[in-house]
């Protein structure tokens, strides 16, 4: 096979670079490769352009897919989802027409090794293709990507001879040519309408500036190789359900990088790799390394391993195959963006990157079928030896309570269980650090099933780490981002697992009581209270905020109620027992508890035993939010993004996009609340939001969103410093960057001490887990009152930090709400909203909205 390889790169030698696209057919015999079919439509003959001299979009790619599989018994085209704009998430399946006609029983047989790999010899890998997943563009402006798709489609299905031959035989290739149709069309539309008929290298020109947020990400702005672990977008939940439903040996993820770099393929940074990843998957990657290497040494194309990149969060698309027995492997090319690049090394052509992931997707091919069984049997073993991975572990499994957080409980089972992780109900009551987990209602999660090492990789706290500079975060521990009572369990848990469970097992609303004439109660203790809460809004009624503590009695039992009690009043003003919307208030109660999981309960008095009667003056109608986000140049798009997605798909409330710089500008009486979600804001008019505030707005800003803020003397805090020049005093000039680099904090979980009795904290524990990913630190604030959450004084929970910063996180400010004039302001020093998974900090995050006005 090499040989035929060698002979094919000799021909793409010869080719002048203008040529380097690659037209198809490839018309060179080698023998390995002798001839292309002229069965299969190119590229050329489908859209009357050559790969690598314009860019293809979504549309066009599906297309291209459809046609060849019409045209070859080697390949078979599916779908397997849509993206948030409804574009189709495809794949083609290419191996041979003989493995074709038996692929369901080459499927089960392959899931065998994770389900059953007991029962799998080595006789048996002997004669099983191994499985291939080839992922392209996950972030959309990385647009080589999917032109090396394409190629690889056309080459696989059209070629003829003994290396095609070895290729189908021996794998199931399942590619995938745009895993981010939405970001991969916002950037193609862009590029290709700013490119006049002669290409400019330029990178000052429009064609190379996209236009804020550009198309790297989805269309909730969302980096979607971040999401492969906790799926909370559509794409990577039906990217996941593909991945499981095959189960493949490997698994690529191609990117581009800076356009001054070079080639990079995995490994990475060795000292970087996840502790749950076993040793011979780094091996293993780098066996299929040296086949990238003689490729790209064949045309003469520089490259680097080892210096960059990890193998740590497992969230991302080159990492998540290595904690499922599978080896992920990561392919950066330097950009083009555009069709041609000005770089330190000449001009960089758009078809020169296509060629060089091309020519990868190509090695990796040749990898798999030499190395073939030994991926087999790499597999296999991984599941093995999970028996032993179990008997090794302190820890044998998680109790995990729904008394407080159903609704977070659910969304946790929703996610883990597209990762094959088992559920199942408590058996009998259980004590576990110092809580009481009750039979029937806790769940148990145990650490002896196939998914053992993946489990406990998103479980576990870890604090001590073999190297102090992350590519991604240093920690994701899951119960902690759902802010979950959970405990783990150190002794066999087989005498404890009841029935498995699902997520539609878990969470549901209940309505207390029947019809009032008086009012229903809506306690703020279920993550989806506030869009209850803005439904019966849109509806009309008018519902109010218990501020204080209070008994009342349910049906015949007296019952204690938190601060943060909604009060929706059976009868609005004009007494006809209807809201405007003219659904009976009881009909619109029942509405939002089987819809949005929340529990109500049914009062026959207004007077309450203990605590304020329901219509005093200690409780306050709720206004309907009207919220506006800034958004455009200078802000961040991923913490946008995550406000947009929260806001409006999570909790099915509308809020408008405004840019920055239109906003001293627009009328911004329009708003209740503006959200300032983090960005350097230069070209926000700091006076009209300052005026706007005092004259009654609220404002919620939210990391670098805080610091405009103090900048702009809105919010009154001083900054914690650390020193790092003396740090890095009289340390050699090569341990310079990783010496200041060690002192960052790039995502790590830390506790804070939170105030429950303001509105801000409203049904929120009295310690919660927050998530820090910057090391801006602040003073806590001498205002009385307005310290809504603290850092705790031994505040690490999860993640690494230095030994020097650590000591300024504690006592440090983590939500800060102070009044400005007749508005308010609500602070949050970092990001409550991280990737959508963090549905603890999220409920902070609403309260802020909805109950801004109540101090």
């Amino acid at each position: 096979m090499r040989s035929c390889l060698s002979l094919l790169l000799a021909f793409l030698l010869v080719l002048p670079v203008a040529a380097q696209q690659l037209p198809f057919p490839l018309e060179v015999p080698t023998d390995g490769v002798s001839s292309f079919s002229s069965d299969i439509p190119t590229h050329e003959a489908v859209f009357g352009h050559v790969i690598g001299d314009f860019h293809t979009d979504p549309s066009q790619t599906v297309a291209y897919f459809q046609a060849v599989a019409a045209a070859s018994d080697r390949v078979t085209f599916g779908q397997y989802g849509k993206s948030y704009e409804g574009r189709a998430l495809v794949y083609a399946i290419v191996t041979s027409p003989d493995n074709h006609a038996r692929l369901e029983e080459i499927r089960e047989a392959n899931l065998r090794l994770s389900d059953s790999p007991a029962d799998v010899s080595d006789a048996d890998l002997a004669d099983m293709p191994t499985v291939v997943y080839m992922g392209y563009s996950v972030h959309g402006n990385e647009p080589s990507t999917t032109e090396a798709a394409l190629m690889l489609l056309y080459y696989l299905a059209a070629g003829q001879g003994s290396m095609i031959d070895a290729i189908l035989d021996n794998t199931v290739m399942i590619i995938d040519p745009v895993m981010n149709p939405d970001g991969r069309d916002r950037f193609v539309d862009w590029v290709n309408r700013n490119r006049g008929t002669t290409p400019v290298s330029d990178p000052q020109d429009r064609e190379h500036r996209e236009a804020w947020p550009g198309g790297r990400t989805n269309h909730y702005w969302f980096d979607l190789n971040r999401d492969w672990m906790p799926v909370q977008n559509p794409e990577s939940k039906a990217r996941i359900d593909l991945f499981h439903h095959w189960r493949p040996q490997v698994s690529t993820d191609y990117h581009e990088m800076g356009s001054n770099a070079t080639y990079f393929f995995q490994p990475g940074i060795p000292s970087r790799t996840n502790p749950n990843t076993p040793q011979r998957n780094q091996e293993l990657t780098g066996a299929i390394g040296d086949y990238h290497a003689r490729i790209l040494d064949r045309i003469g194309a520089l490259y680097y391993t080892r210096e960059s990149f990890d193998d740590f969060y497992y969230g991302k698309g080159s990492t998540y195959p290595d904690v499922n027995g599978a080896i992920g492997i990561l392919f950066e090319q330097a950009s083009a963006r555009a069709l041609l690049r000005d770089t330190p090394d000449g001009v960089l052509d758009y078809a020169y990157t296509v060629r060089n992931q091309f020519l990868t997707s190509i090695s990796t091919a040749e990898a798999v079928v030499e190395l073939r069984q030994d991926l087999l049997r790499h597999q296999r073993d991984f599941y093995a030896e999970v028996p032993d991975f179990v008997r090794n572990s302190s820890v044998k499994g998680y109790l995990i309570s729904t008394e407080r957080g159903a609704s977070r409980v659910k969304e946790l089972v929703d996610a883990l269980t597209r990762h094959r992780v088992r559920f199942h109900r408590l058996s009998r009551d259980t004590q576990a650090d110092g809580m009481t987990f009750r039979a029937g209602e806790d769940l148990i999660v145990p650490l002896d099933q196939p998914q053992g090492r993946f489990l406990k990789a998103v479980m576990e706290r870890s604090t001590t780490f073999t190297d102090s500079l992350f590519y991604d975060v240093s920690t994701w521990t899951l119960p902690l981002a759902f802010d979950l009572d959970y405990a783990e369990v150190t002794s066999s848990t087989g005498n404890l697992l009841g029935d498995q469970i699902m997520a539609e097992d878990i969470g549901m609303g209940e309505m207390v009581g029947g019809r009032s004439q008086v009012g229903y109660l809506l306690k703020w203790d279920r993550y989806y209270a506030p869009r209850a809460l803005y439904t019966l809004q849109r509806m009309g009624i008018k519902p109010r905020l218990m501020k204080d503590p209070f008994t009342a009695i349910i049906d015949g039992e007296e019952m204690m109620f938190e601060r943060g009690t909604v009060l929706i009043p059976a009868q609005p003003r004009d007494a006809t027992g209807r809201a405007p919307s003219g659904m009976t208030v009881f009909e619109a109660v029942q509405r939002v508890v089987a819809d949005d999981h929340v529990n109500v309960y049914s009062i026959s008095t207004g007077l309450t035993p203990m605590g304020p009667d329901l219509g005093g003056r200690r409780t306050e109608v709720l206004s309907m939010p009207k919220m506006a986000l800034v958004v455009g140049s200078g802000t961040s798009a991923y913490n946008a993004g995550e406000v947009w997605h929260l806001i409006s798909h999570r909790f099915r409330m509308p809020i408008s996009i405004v840019e920055a710089s239109a906003l001293g500008g627009a009328d911004l009486s329009r708003y209740t609340t503006i959200i300032m979600a983090g960005g350097s804001y230069g070209n926000v008019s700091a006076d009209a939001v300052r005026g706007w505030v005092r004259g009654g707005g609220r404002l919620v800003t939210v990391s670098s969103g805080t610091d405009w803020a103090i900048r702009n003397n809105m919010l009154d805090l001083d900054a914690k410093t650390l020193d790092l020049d003396s740090l890095v005093a009289g340390r050699p000039y090569d341990e310079i960057n990783d010496t200041y680099g060690a002192q960052g904090i790039g995502g790590t979980i830390f506790e804070a001490q939170l105030d429950v009795t303001h509105p801000i904290a409203y049904s929120m524990p009295e310690t919660m887990p927050l998530f820090r990913n910057s090391s801006r630190l602040y003073e806590a604030s001498e205002s009385p009152g307005t310290n809504v959450a603290v850092y705790t004084d031994d505040p690490l929970l999860s993640g690494y930090v230095s030994e020097e910063r650590l000591p300024l996180v504690a006592g440090s400010a983590a939500v800060i709400a102070d009044g400005v004039g007749r508005g308010s302001i609500v602070a949050f020093t970092d990001n409550p909203n991280f990737r959508a998974f963090w549905y603890g900090t999220n409920r902070l995050f609403m309260n802020a909205i909805f109950f801004g006005s109540a101090f």
